[in-house]
């Protein structure tokens, strides 16, 4: 990446984060819109129940944080490293569950995800997992440059 220029970079960091925020912003807004179906969602997961309550509120508002951080250029780079974060977590859950680690698959998510069977969904969220991570990786290796000079 330390090949492209400065205003490459900053398109491709732009693009990144107007990804990652559409997909945080929707999904988050669709779980508070909807919290008896996400409640209904968390349930079926391969949870323990004393964890649904929790993450009711926990998800959405994260995904709502992540949102805002991303949308500050003083918070950009959190907001990437909270978006890795959020969809390693998911990621890893799916995985998971893809492993059979788990006694039984459960539905997919809600929204437009409710269309895309588990290992679609998987690889979705590992492409965005991998978005984040090249996002955070430009601006790391912007910053190193501008360190050297």
């Amino acid at each position: 990446m330390i090949f492209l220029t400065s205003e490459k970079k900053s398109k491709a960091i732009a693009i990144i984060t107007a990804l990652l925020v559409m997909l945080f912003f929707y999904t988050a807004v669709s779980k508070l819109l909807d919290m008896e179906e996400f409640l209904r969602q968390l349930t079926n997961q391969a949870l323990p129940g004393w964890s649904i309550a929790p993450l009711l509120w926990l998800i959405p508002i994260s995904e709502l944080i992540t949102t805002v951080l991303l949308l500050i250029p003083m918070t950009q780079k959190a907001g990437l490293y909270a978006s890795a974060v959020l969809m390693a977590l998911f990621t890893a859950y799916m995985g998971l569950v893809l492993l059979n680690v788990f006694s039984r698959v459960p539905c997919s998510c809600g929204g437009v995800l409710r269309n895309l069977d588990f290992k679609t969904h998987f690889l979705f969220n590992f492409l965005f997992l991998m978005i984040a991570m090249v996002g955070i990786y430009i601006i790391k290796a912007d910053r190193n440059v501008h360190a050297v000079k």
